[in-house]
């Protein structure tokens, strides 16, 4: 959730400094050329195909346009996580079926330069030791959630579970984001940038603890 990289700036007046005056790396262009649609007519439409994409194959998370938009109107933050969350879930089946049917063709695209082989493993693991309820879990991890869709797919995970827990665990984190915002405004930016990840990881580990004490007690 944390702000890419910030262009370097000058004083006014002054010389750039030819080292410092390059353009910025591609992520931070993408993320501005996302930024850019919260001030376009377009921005619901954005938000919600942004969403989709982010769960499949995209590199920019949603929440940042989330965020914009409820920013600019935070009256209707919940009716713009709902369309994130929307088009979240979708990509979500879409990066199933990636996973599912297409993964030994488009795994050199996506290994390494959308995430690690091991990074995949470790989604992995976690479905082979929690099951479709790790999804819910994926909604809120700071772990990109085309990790956990593709994943699934390759374990072929019941689908109307996946997509159930995705609609509570990706509900549940965008509706948290439009909340804060409706609560606390222009504050809302710092107080998520600061200490939303935090609050995820720990919410995550919790959950998992639960998992592995429900296992131990049904068996």
């Amino acid at each position: 959730m944390n702000d890419p990289e910030q262009a370097p700036t000058t004083e006014p007046g002054s010389q750039p400094d030819p080292k410092s005056a390059k353009k910025p790396n591609v992520v931070r262009r993408l993320y501005d050329w996302v930024l850019s649609w919260a001030d376009s007519p377009y921005g619901v439409a954005a938000l919600f195909l942004l969403a989709v994409a982010e769960s499949s194959v995209f590199p920019i998370p949603p929440d940042v346009l989330l965020i914009a938009l409820a920013l600019s109107a935070p009256t209707r933050a919940f009716r713009f996580a709902a369309w994130c969350t929307a088009g979240s879930v979708i990509g979500g089946v879409l990066g199933y079926y990636i996973g599912y049917g297409l993964w030994t063709t488009v795994q050199p695209l996506l290994i390494p330069s959308v995430f690690s082989a091991a990074k995949f493993e470790e989604v992995t693991d976690l479905y082979n030791q929690h099951g479709v309820p790790i999804v819910f879990a994926a909604g809120f991890t700071p772990i990109p959630y085309k990790v956990f869709t593709l994943a699934a797919g390759v374990a072929k995970i019941n689908l109307p579970a996946f997509i159930g827990t995705s609609i509570i665990g990706r509900g549940a984190r965008f509706f948290l984001v439009a909340a804060v915002i409706r609560r606390f405004g222009d504050q809302a930016r710092d107080l998520i940038d600061r200490y939303f990840n935090l609050v995820t990881i720990g919410f995550t580990v919790v959950l998992i603890g639960t998992f592995v004490l429900l296992k131990f007690a049904l068996h």
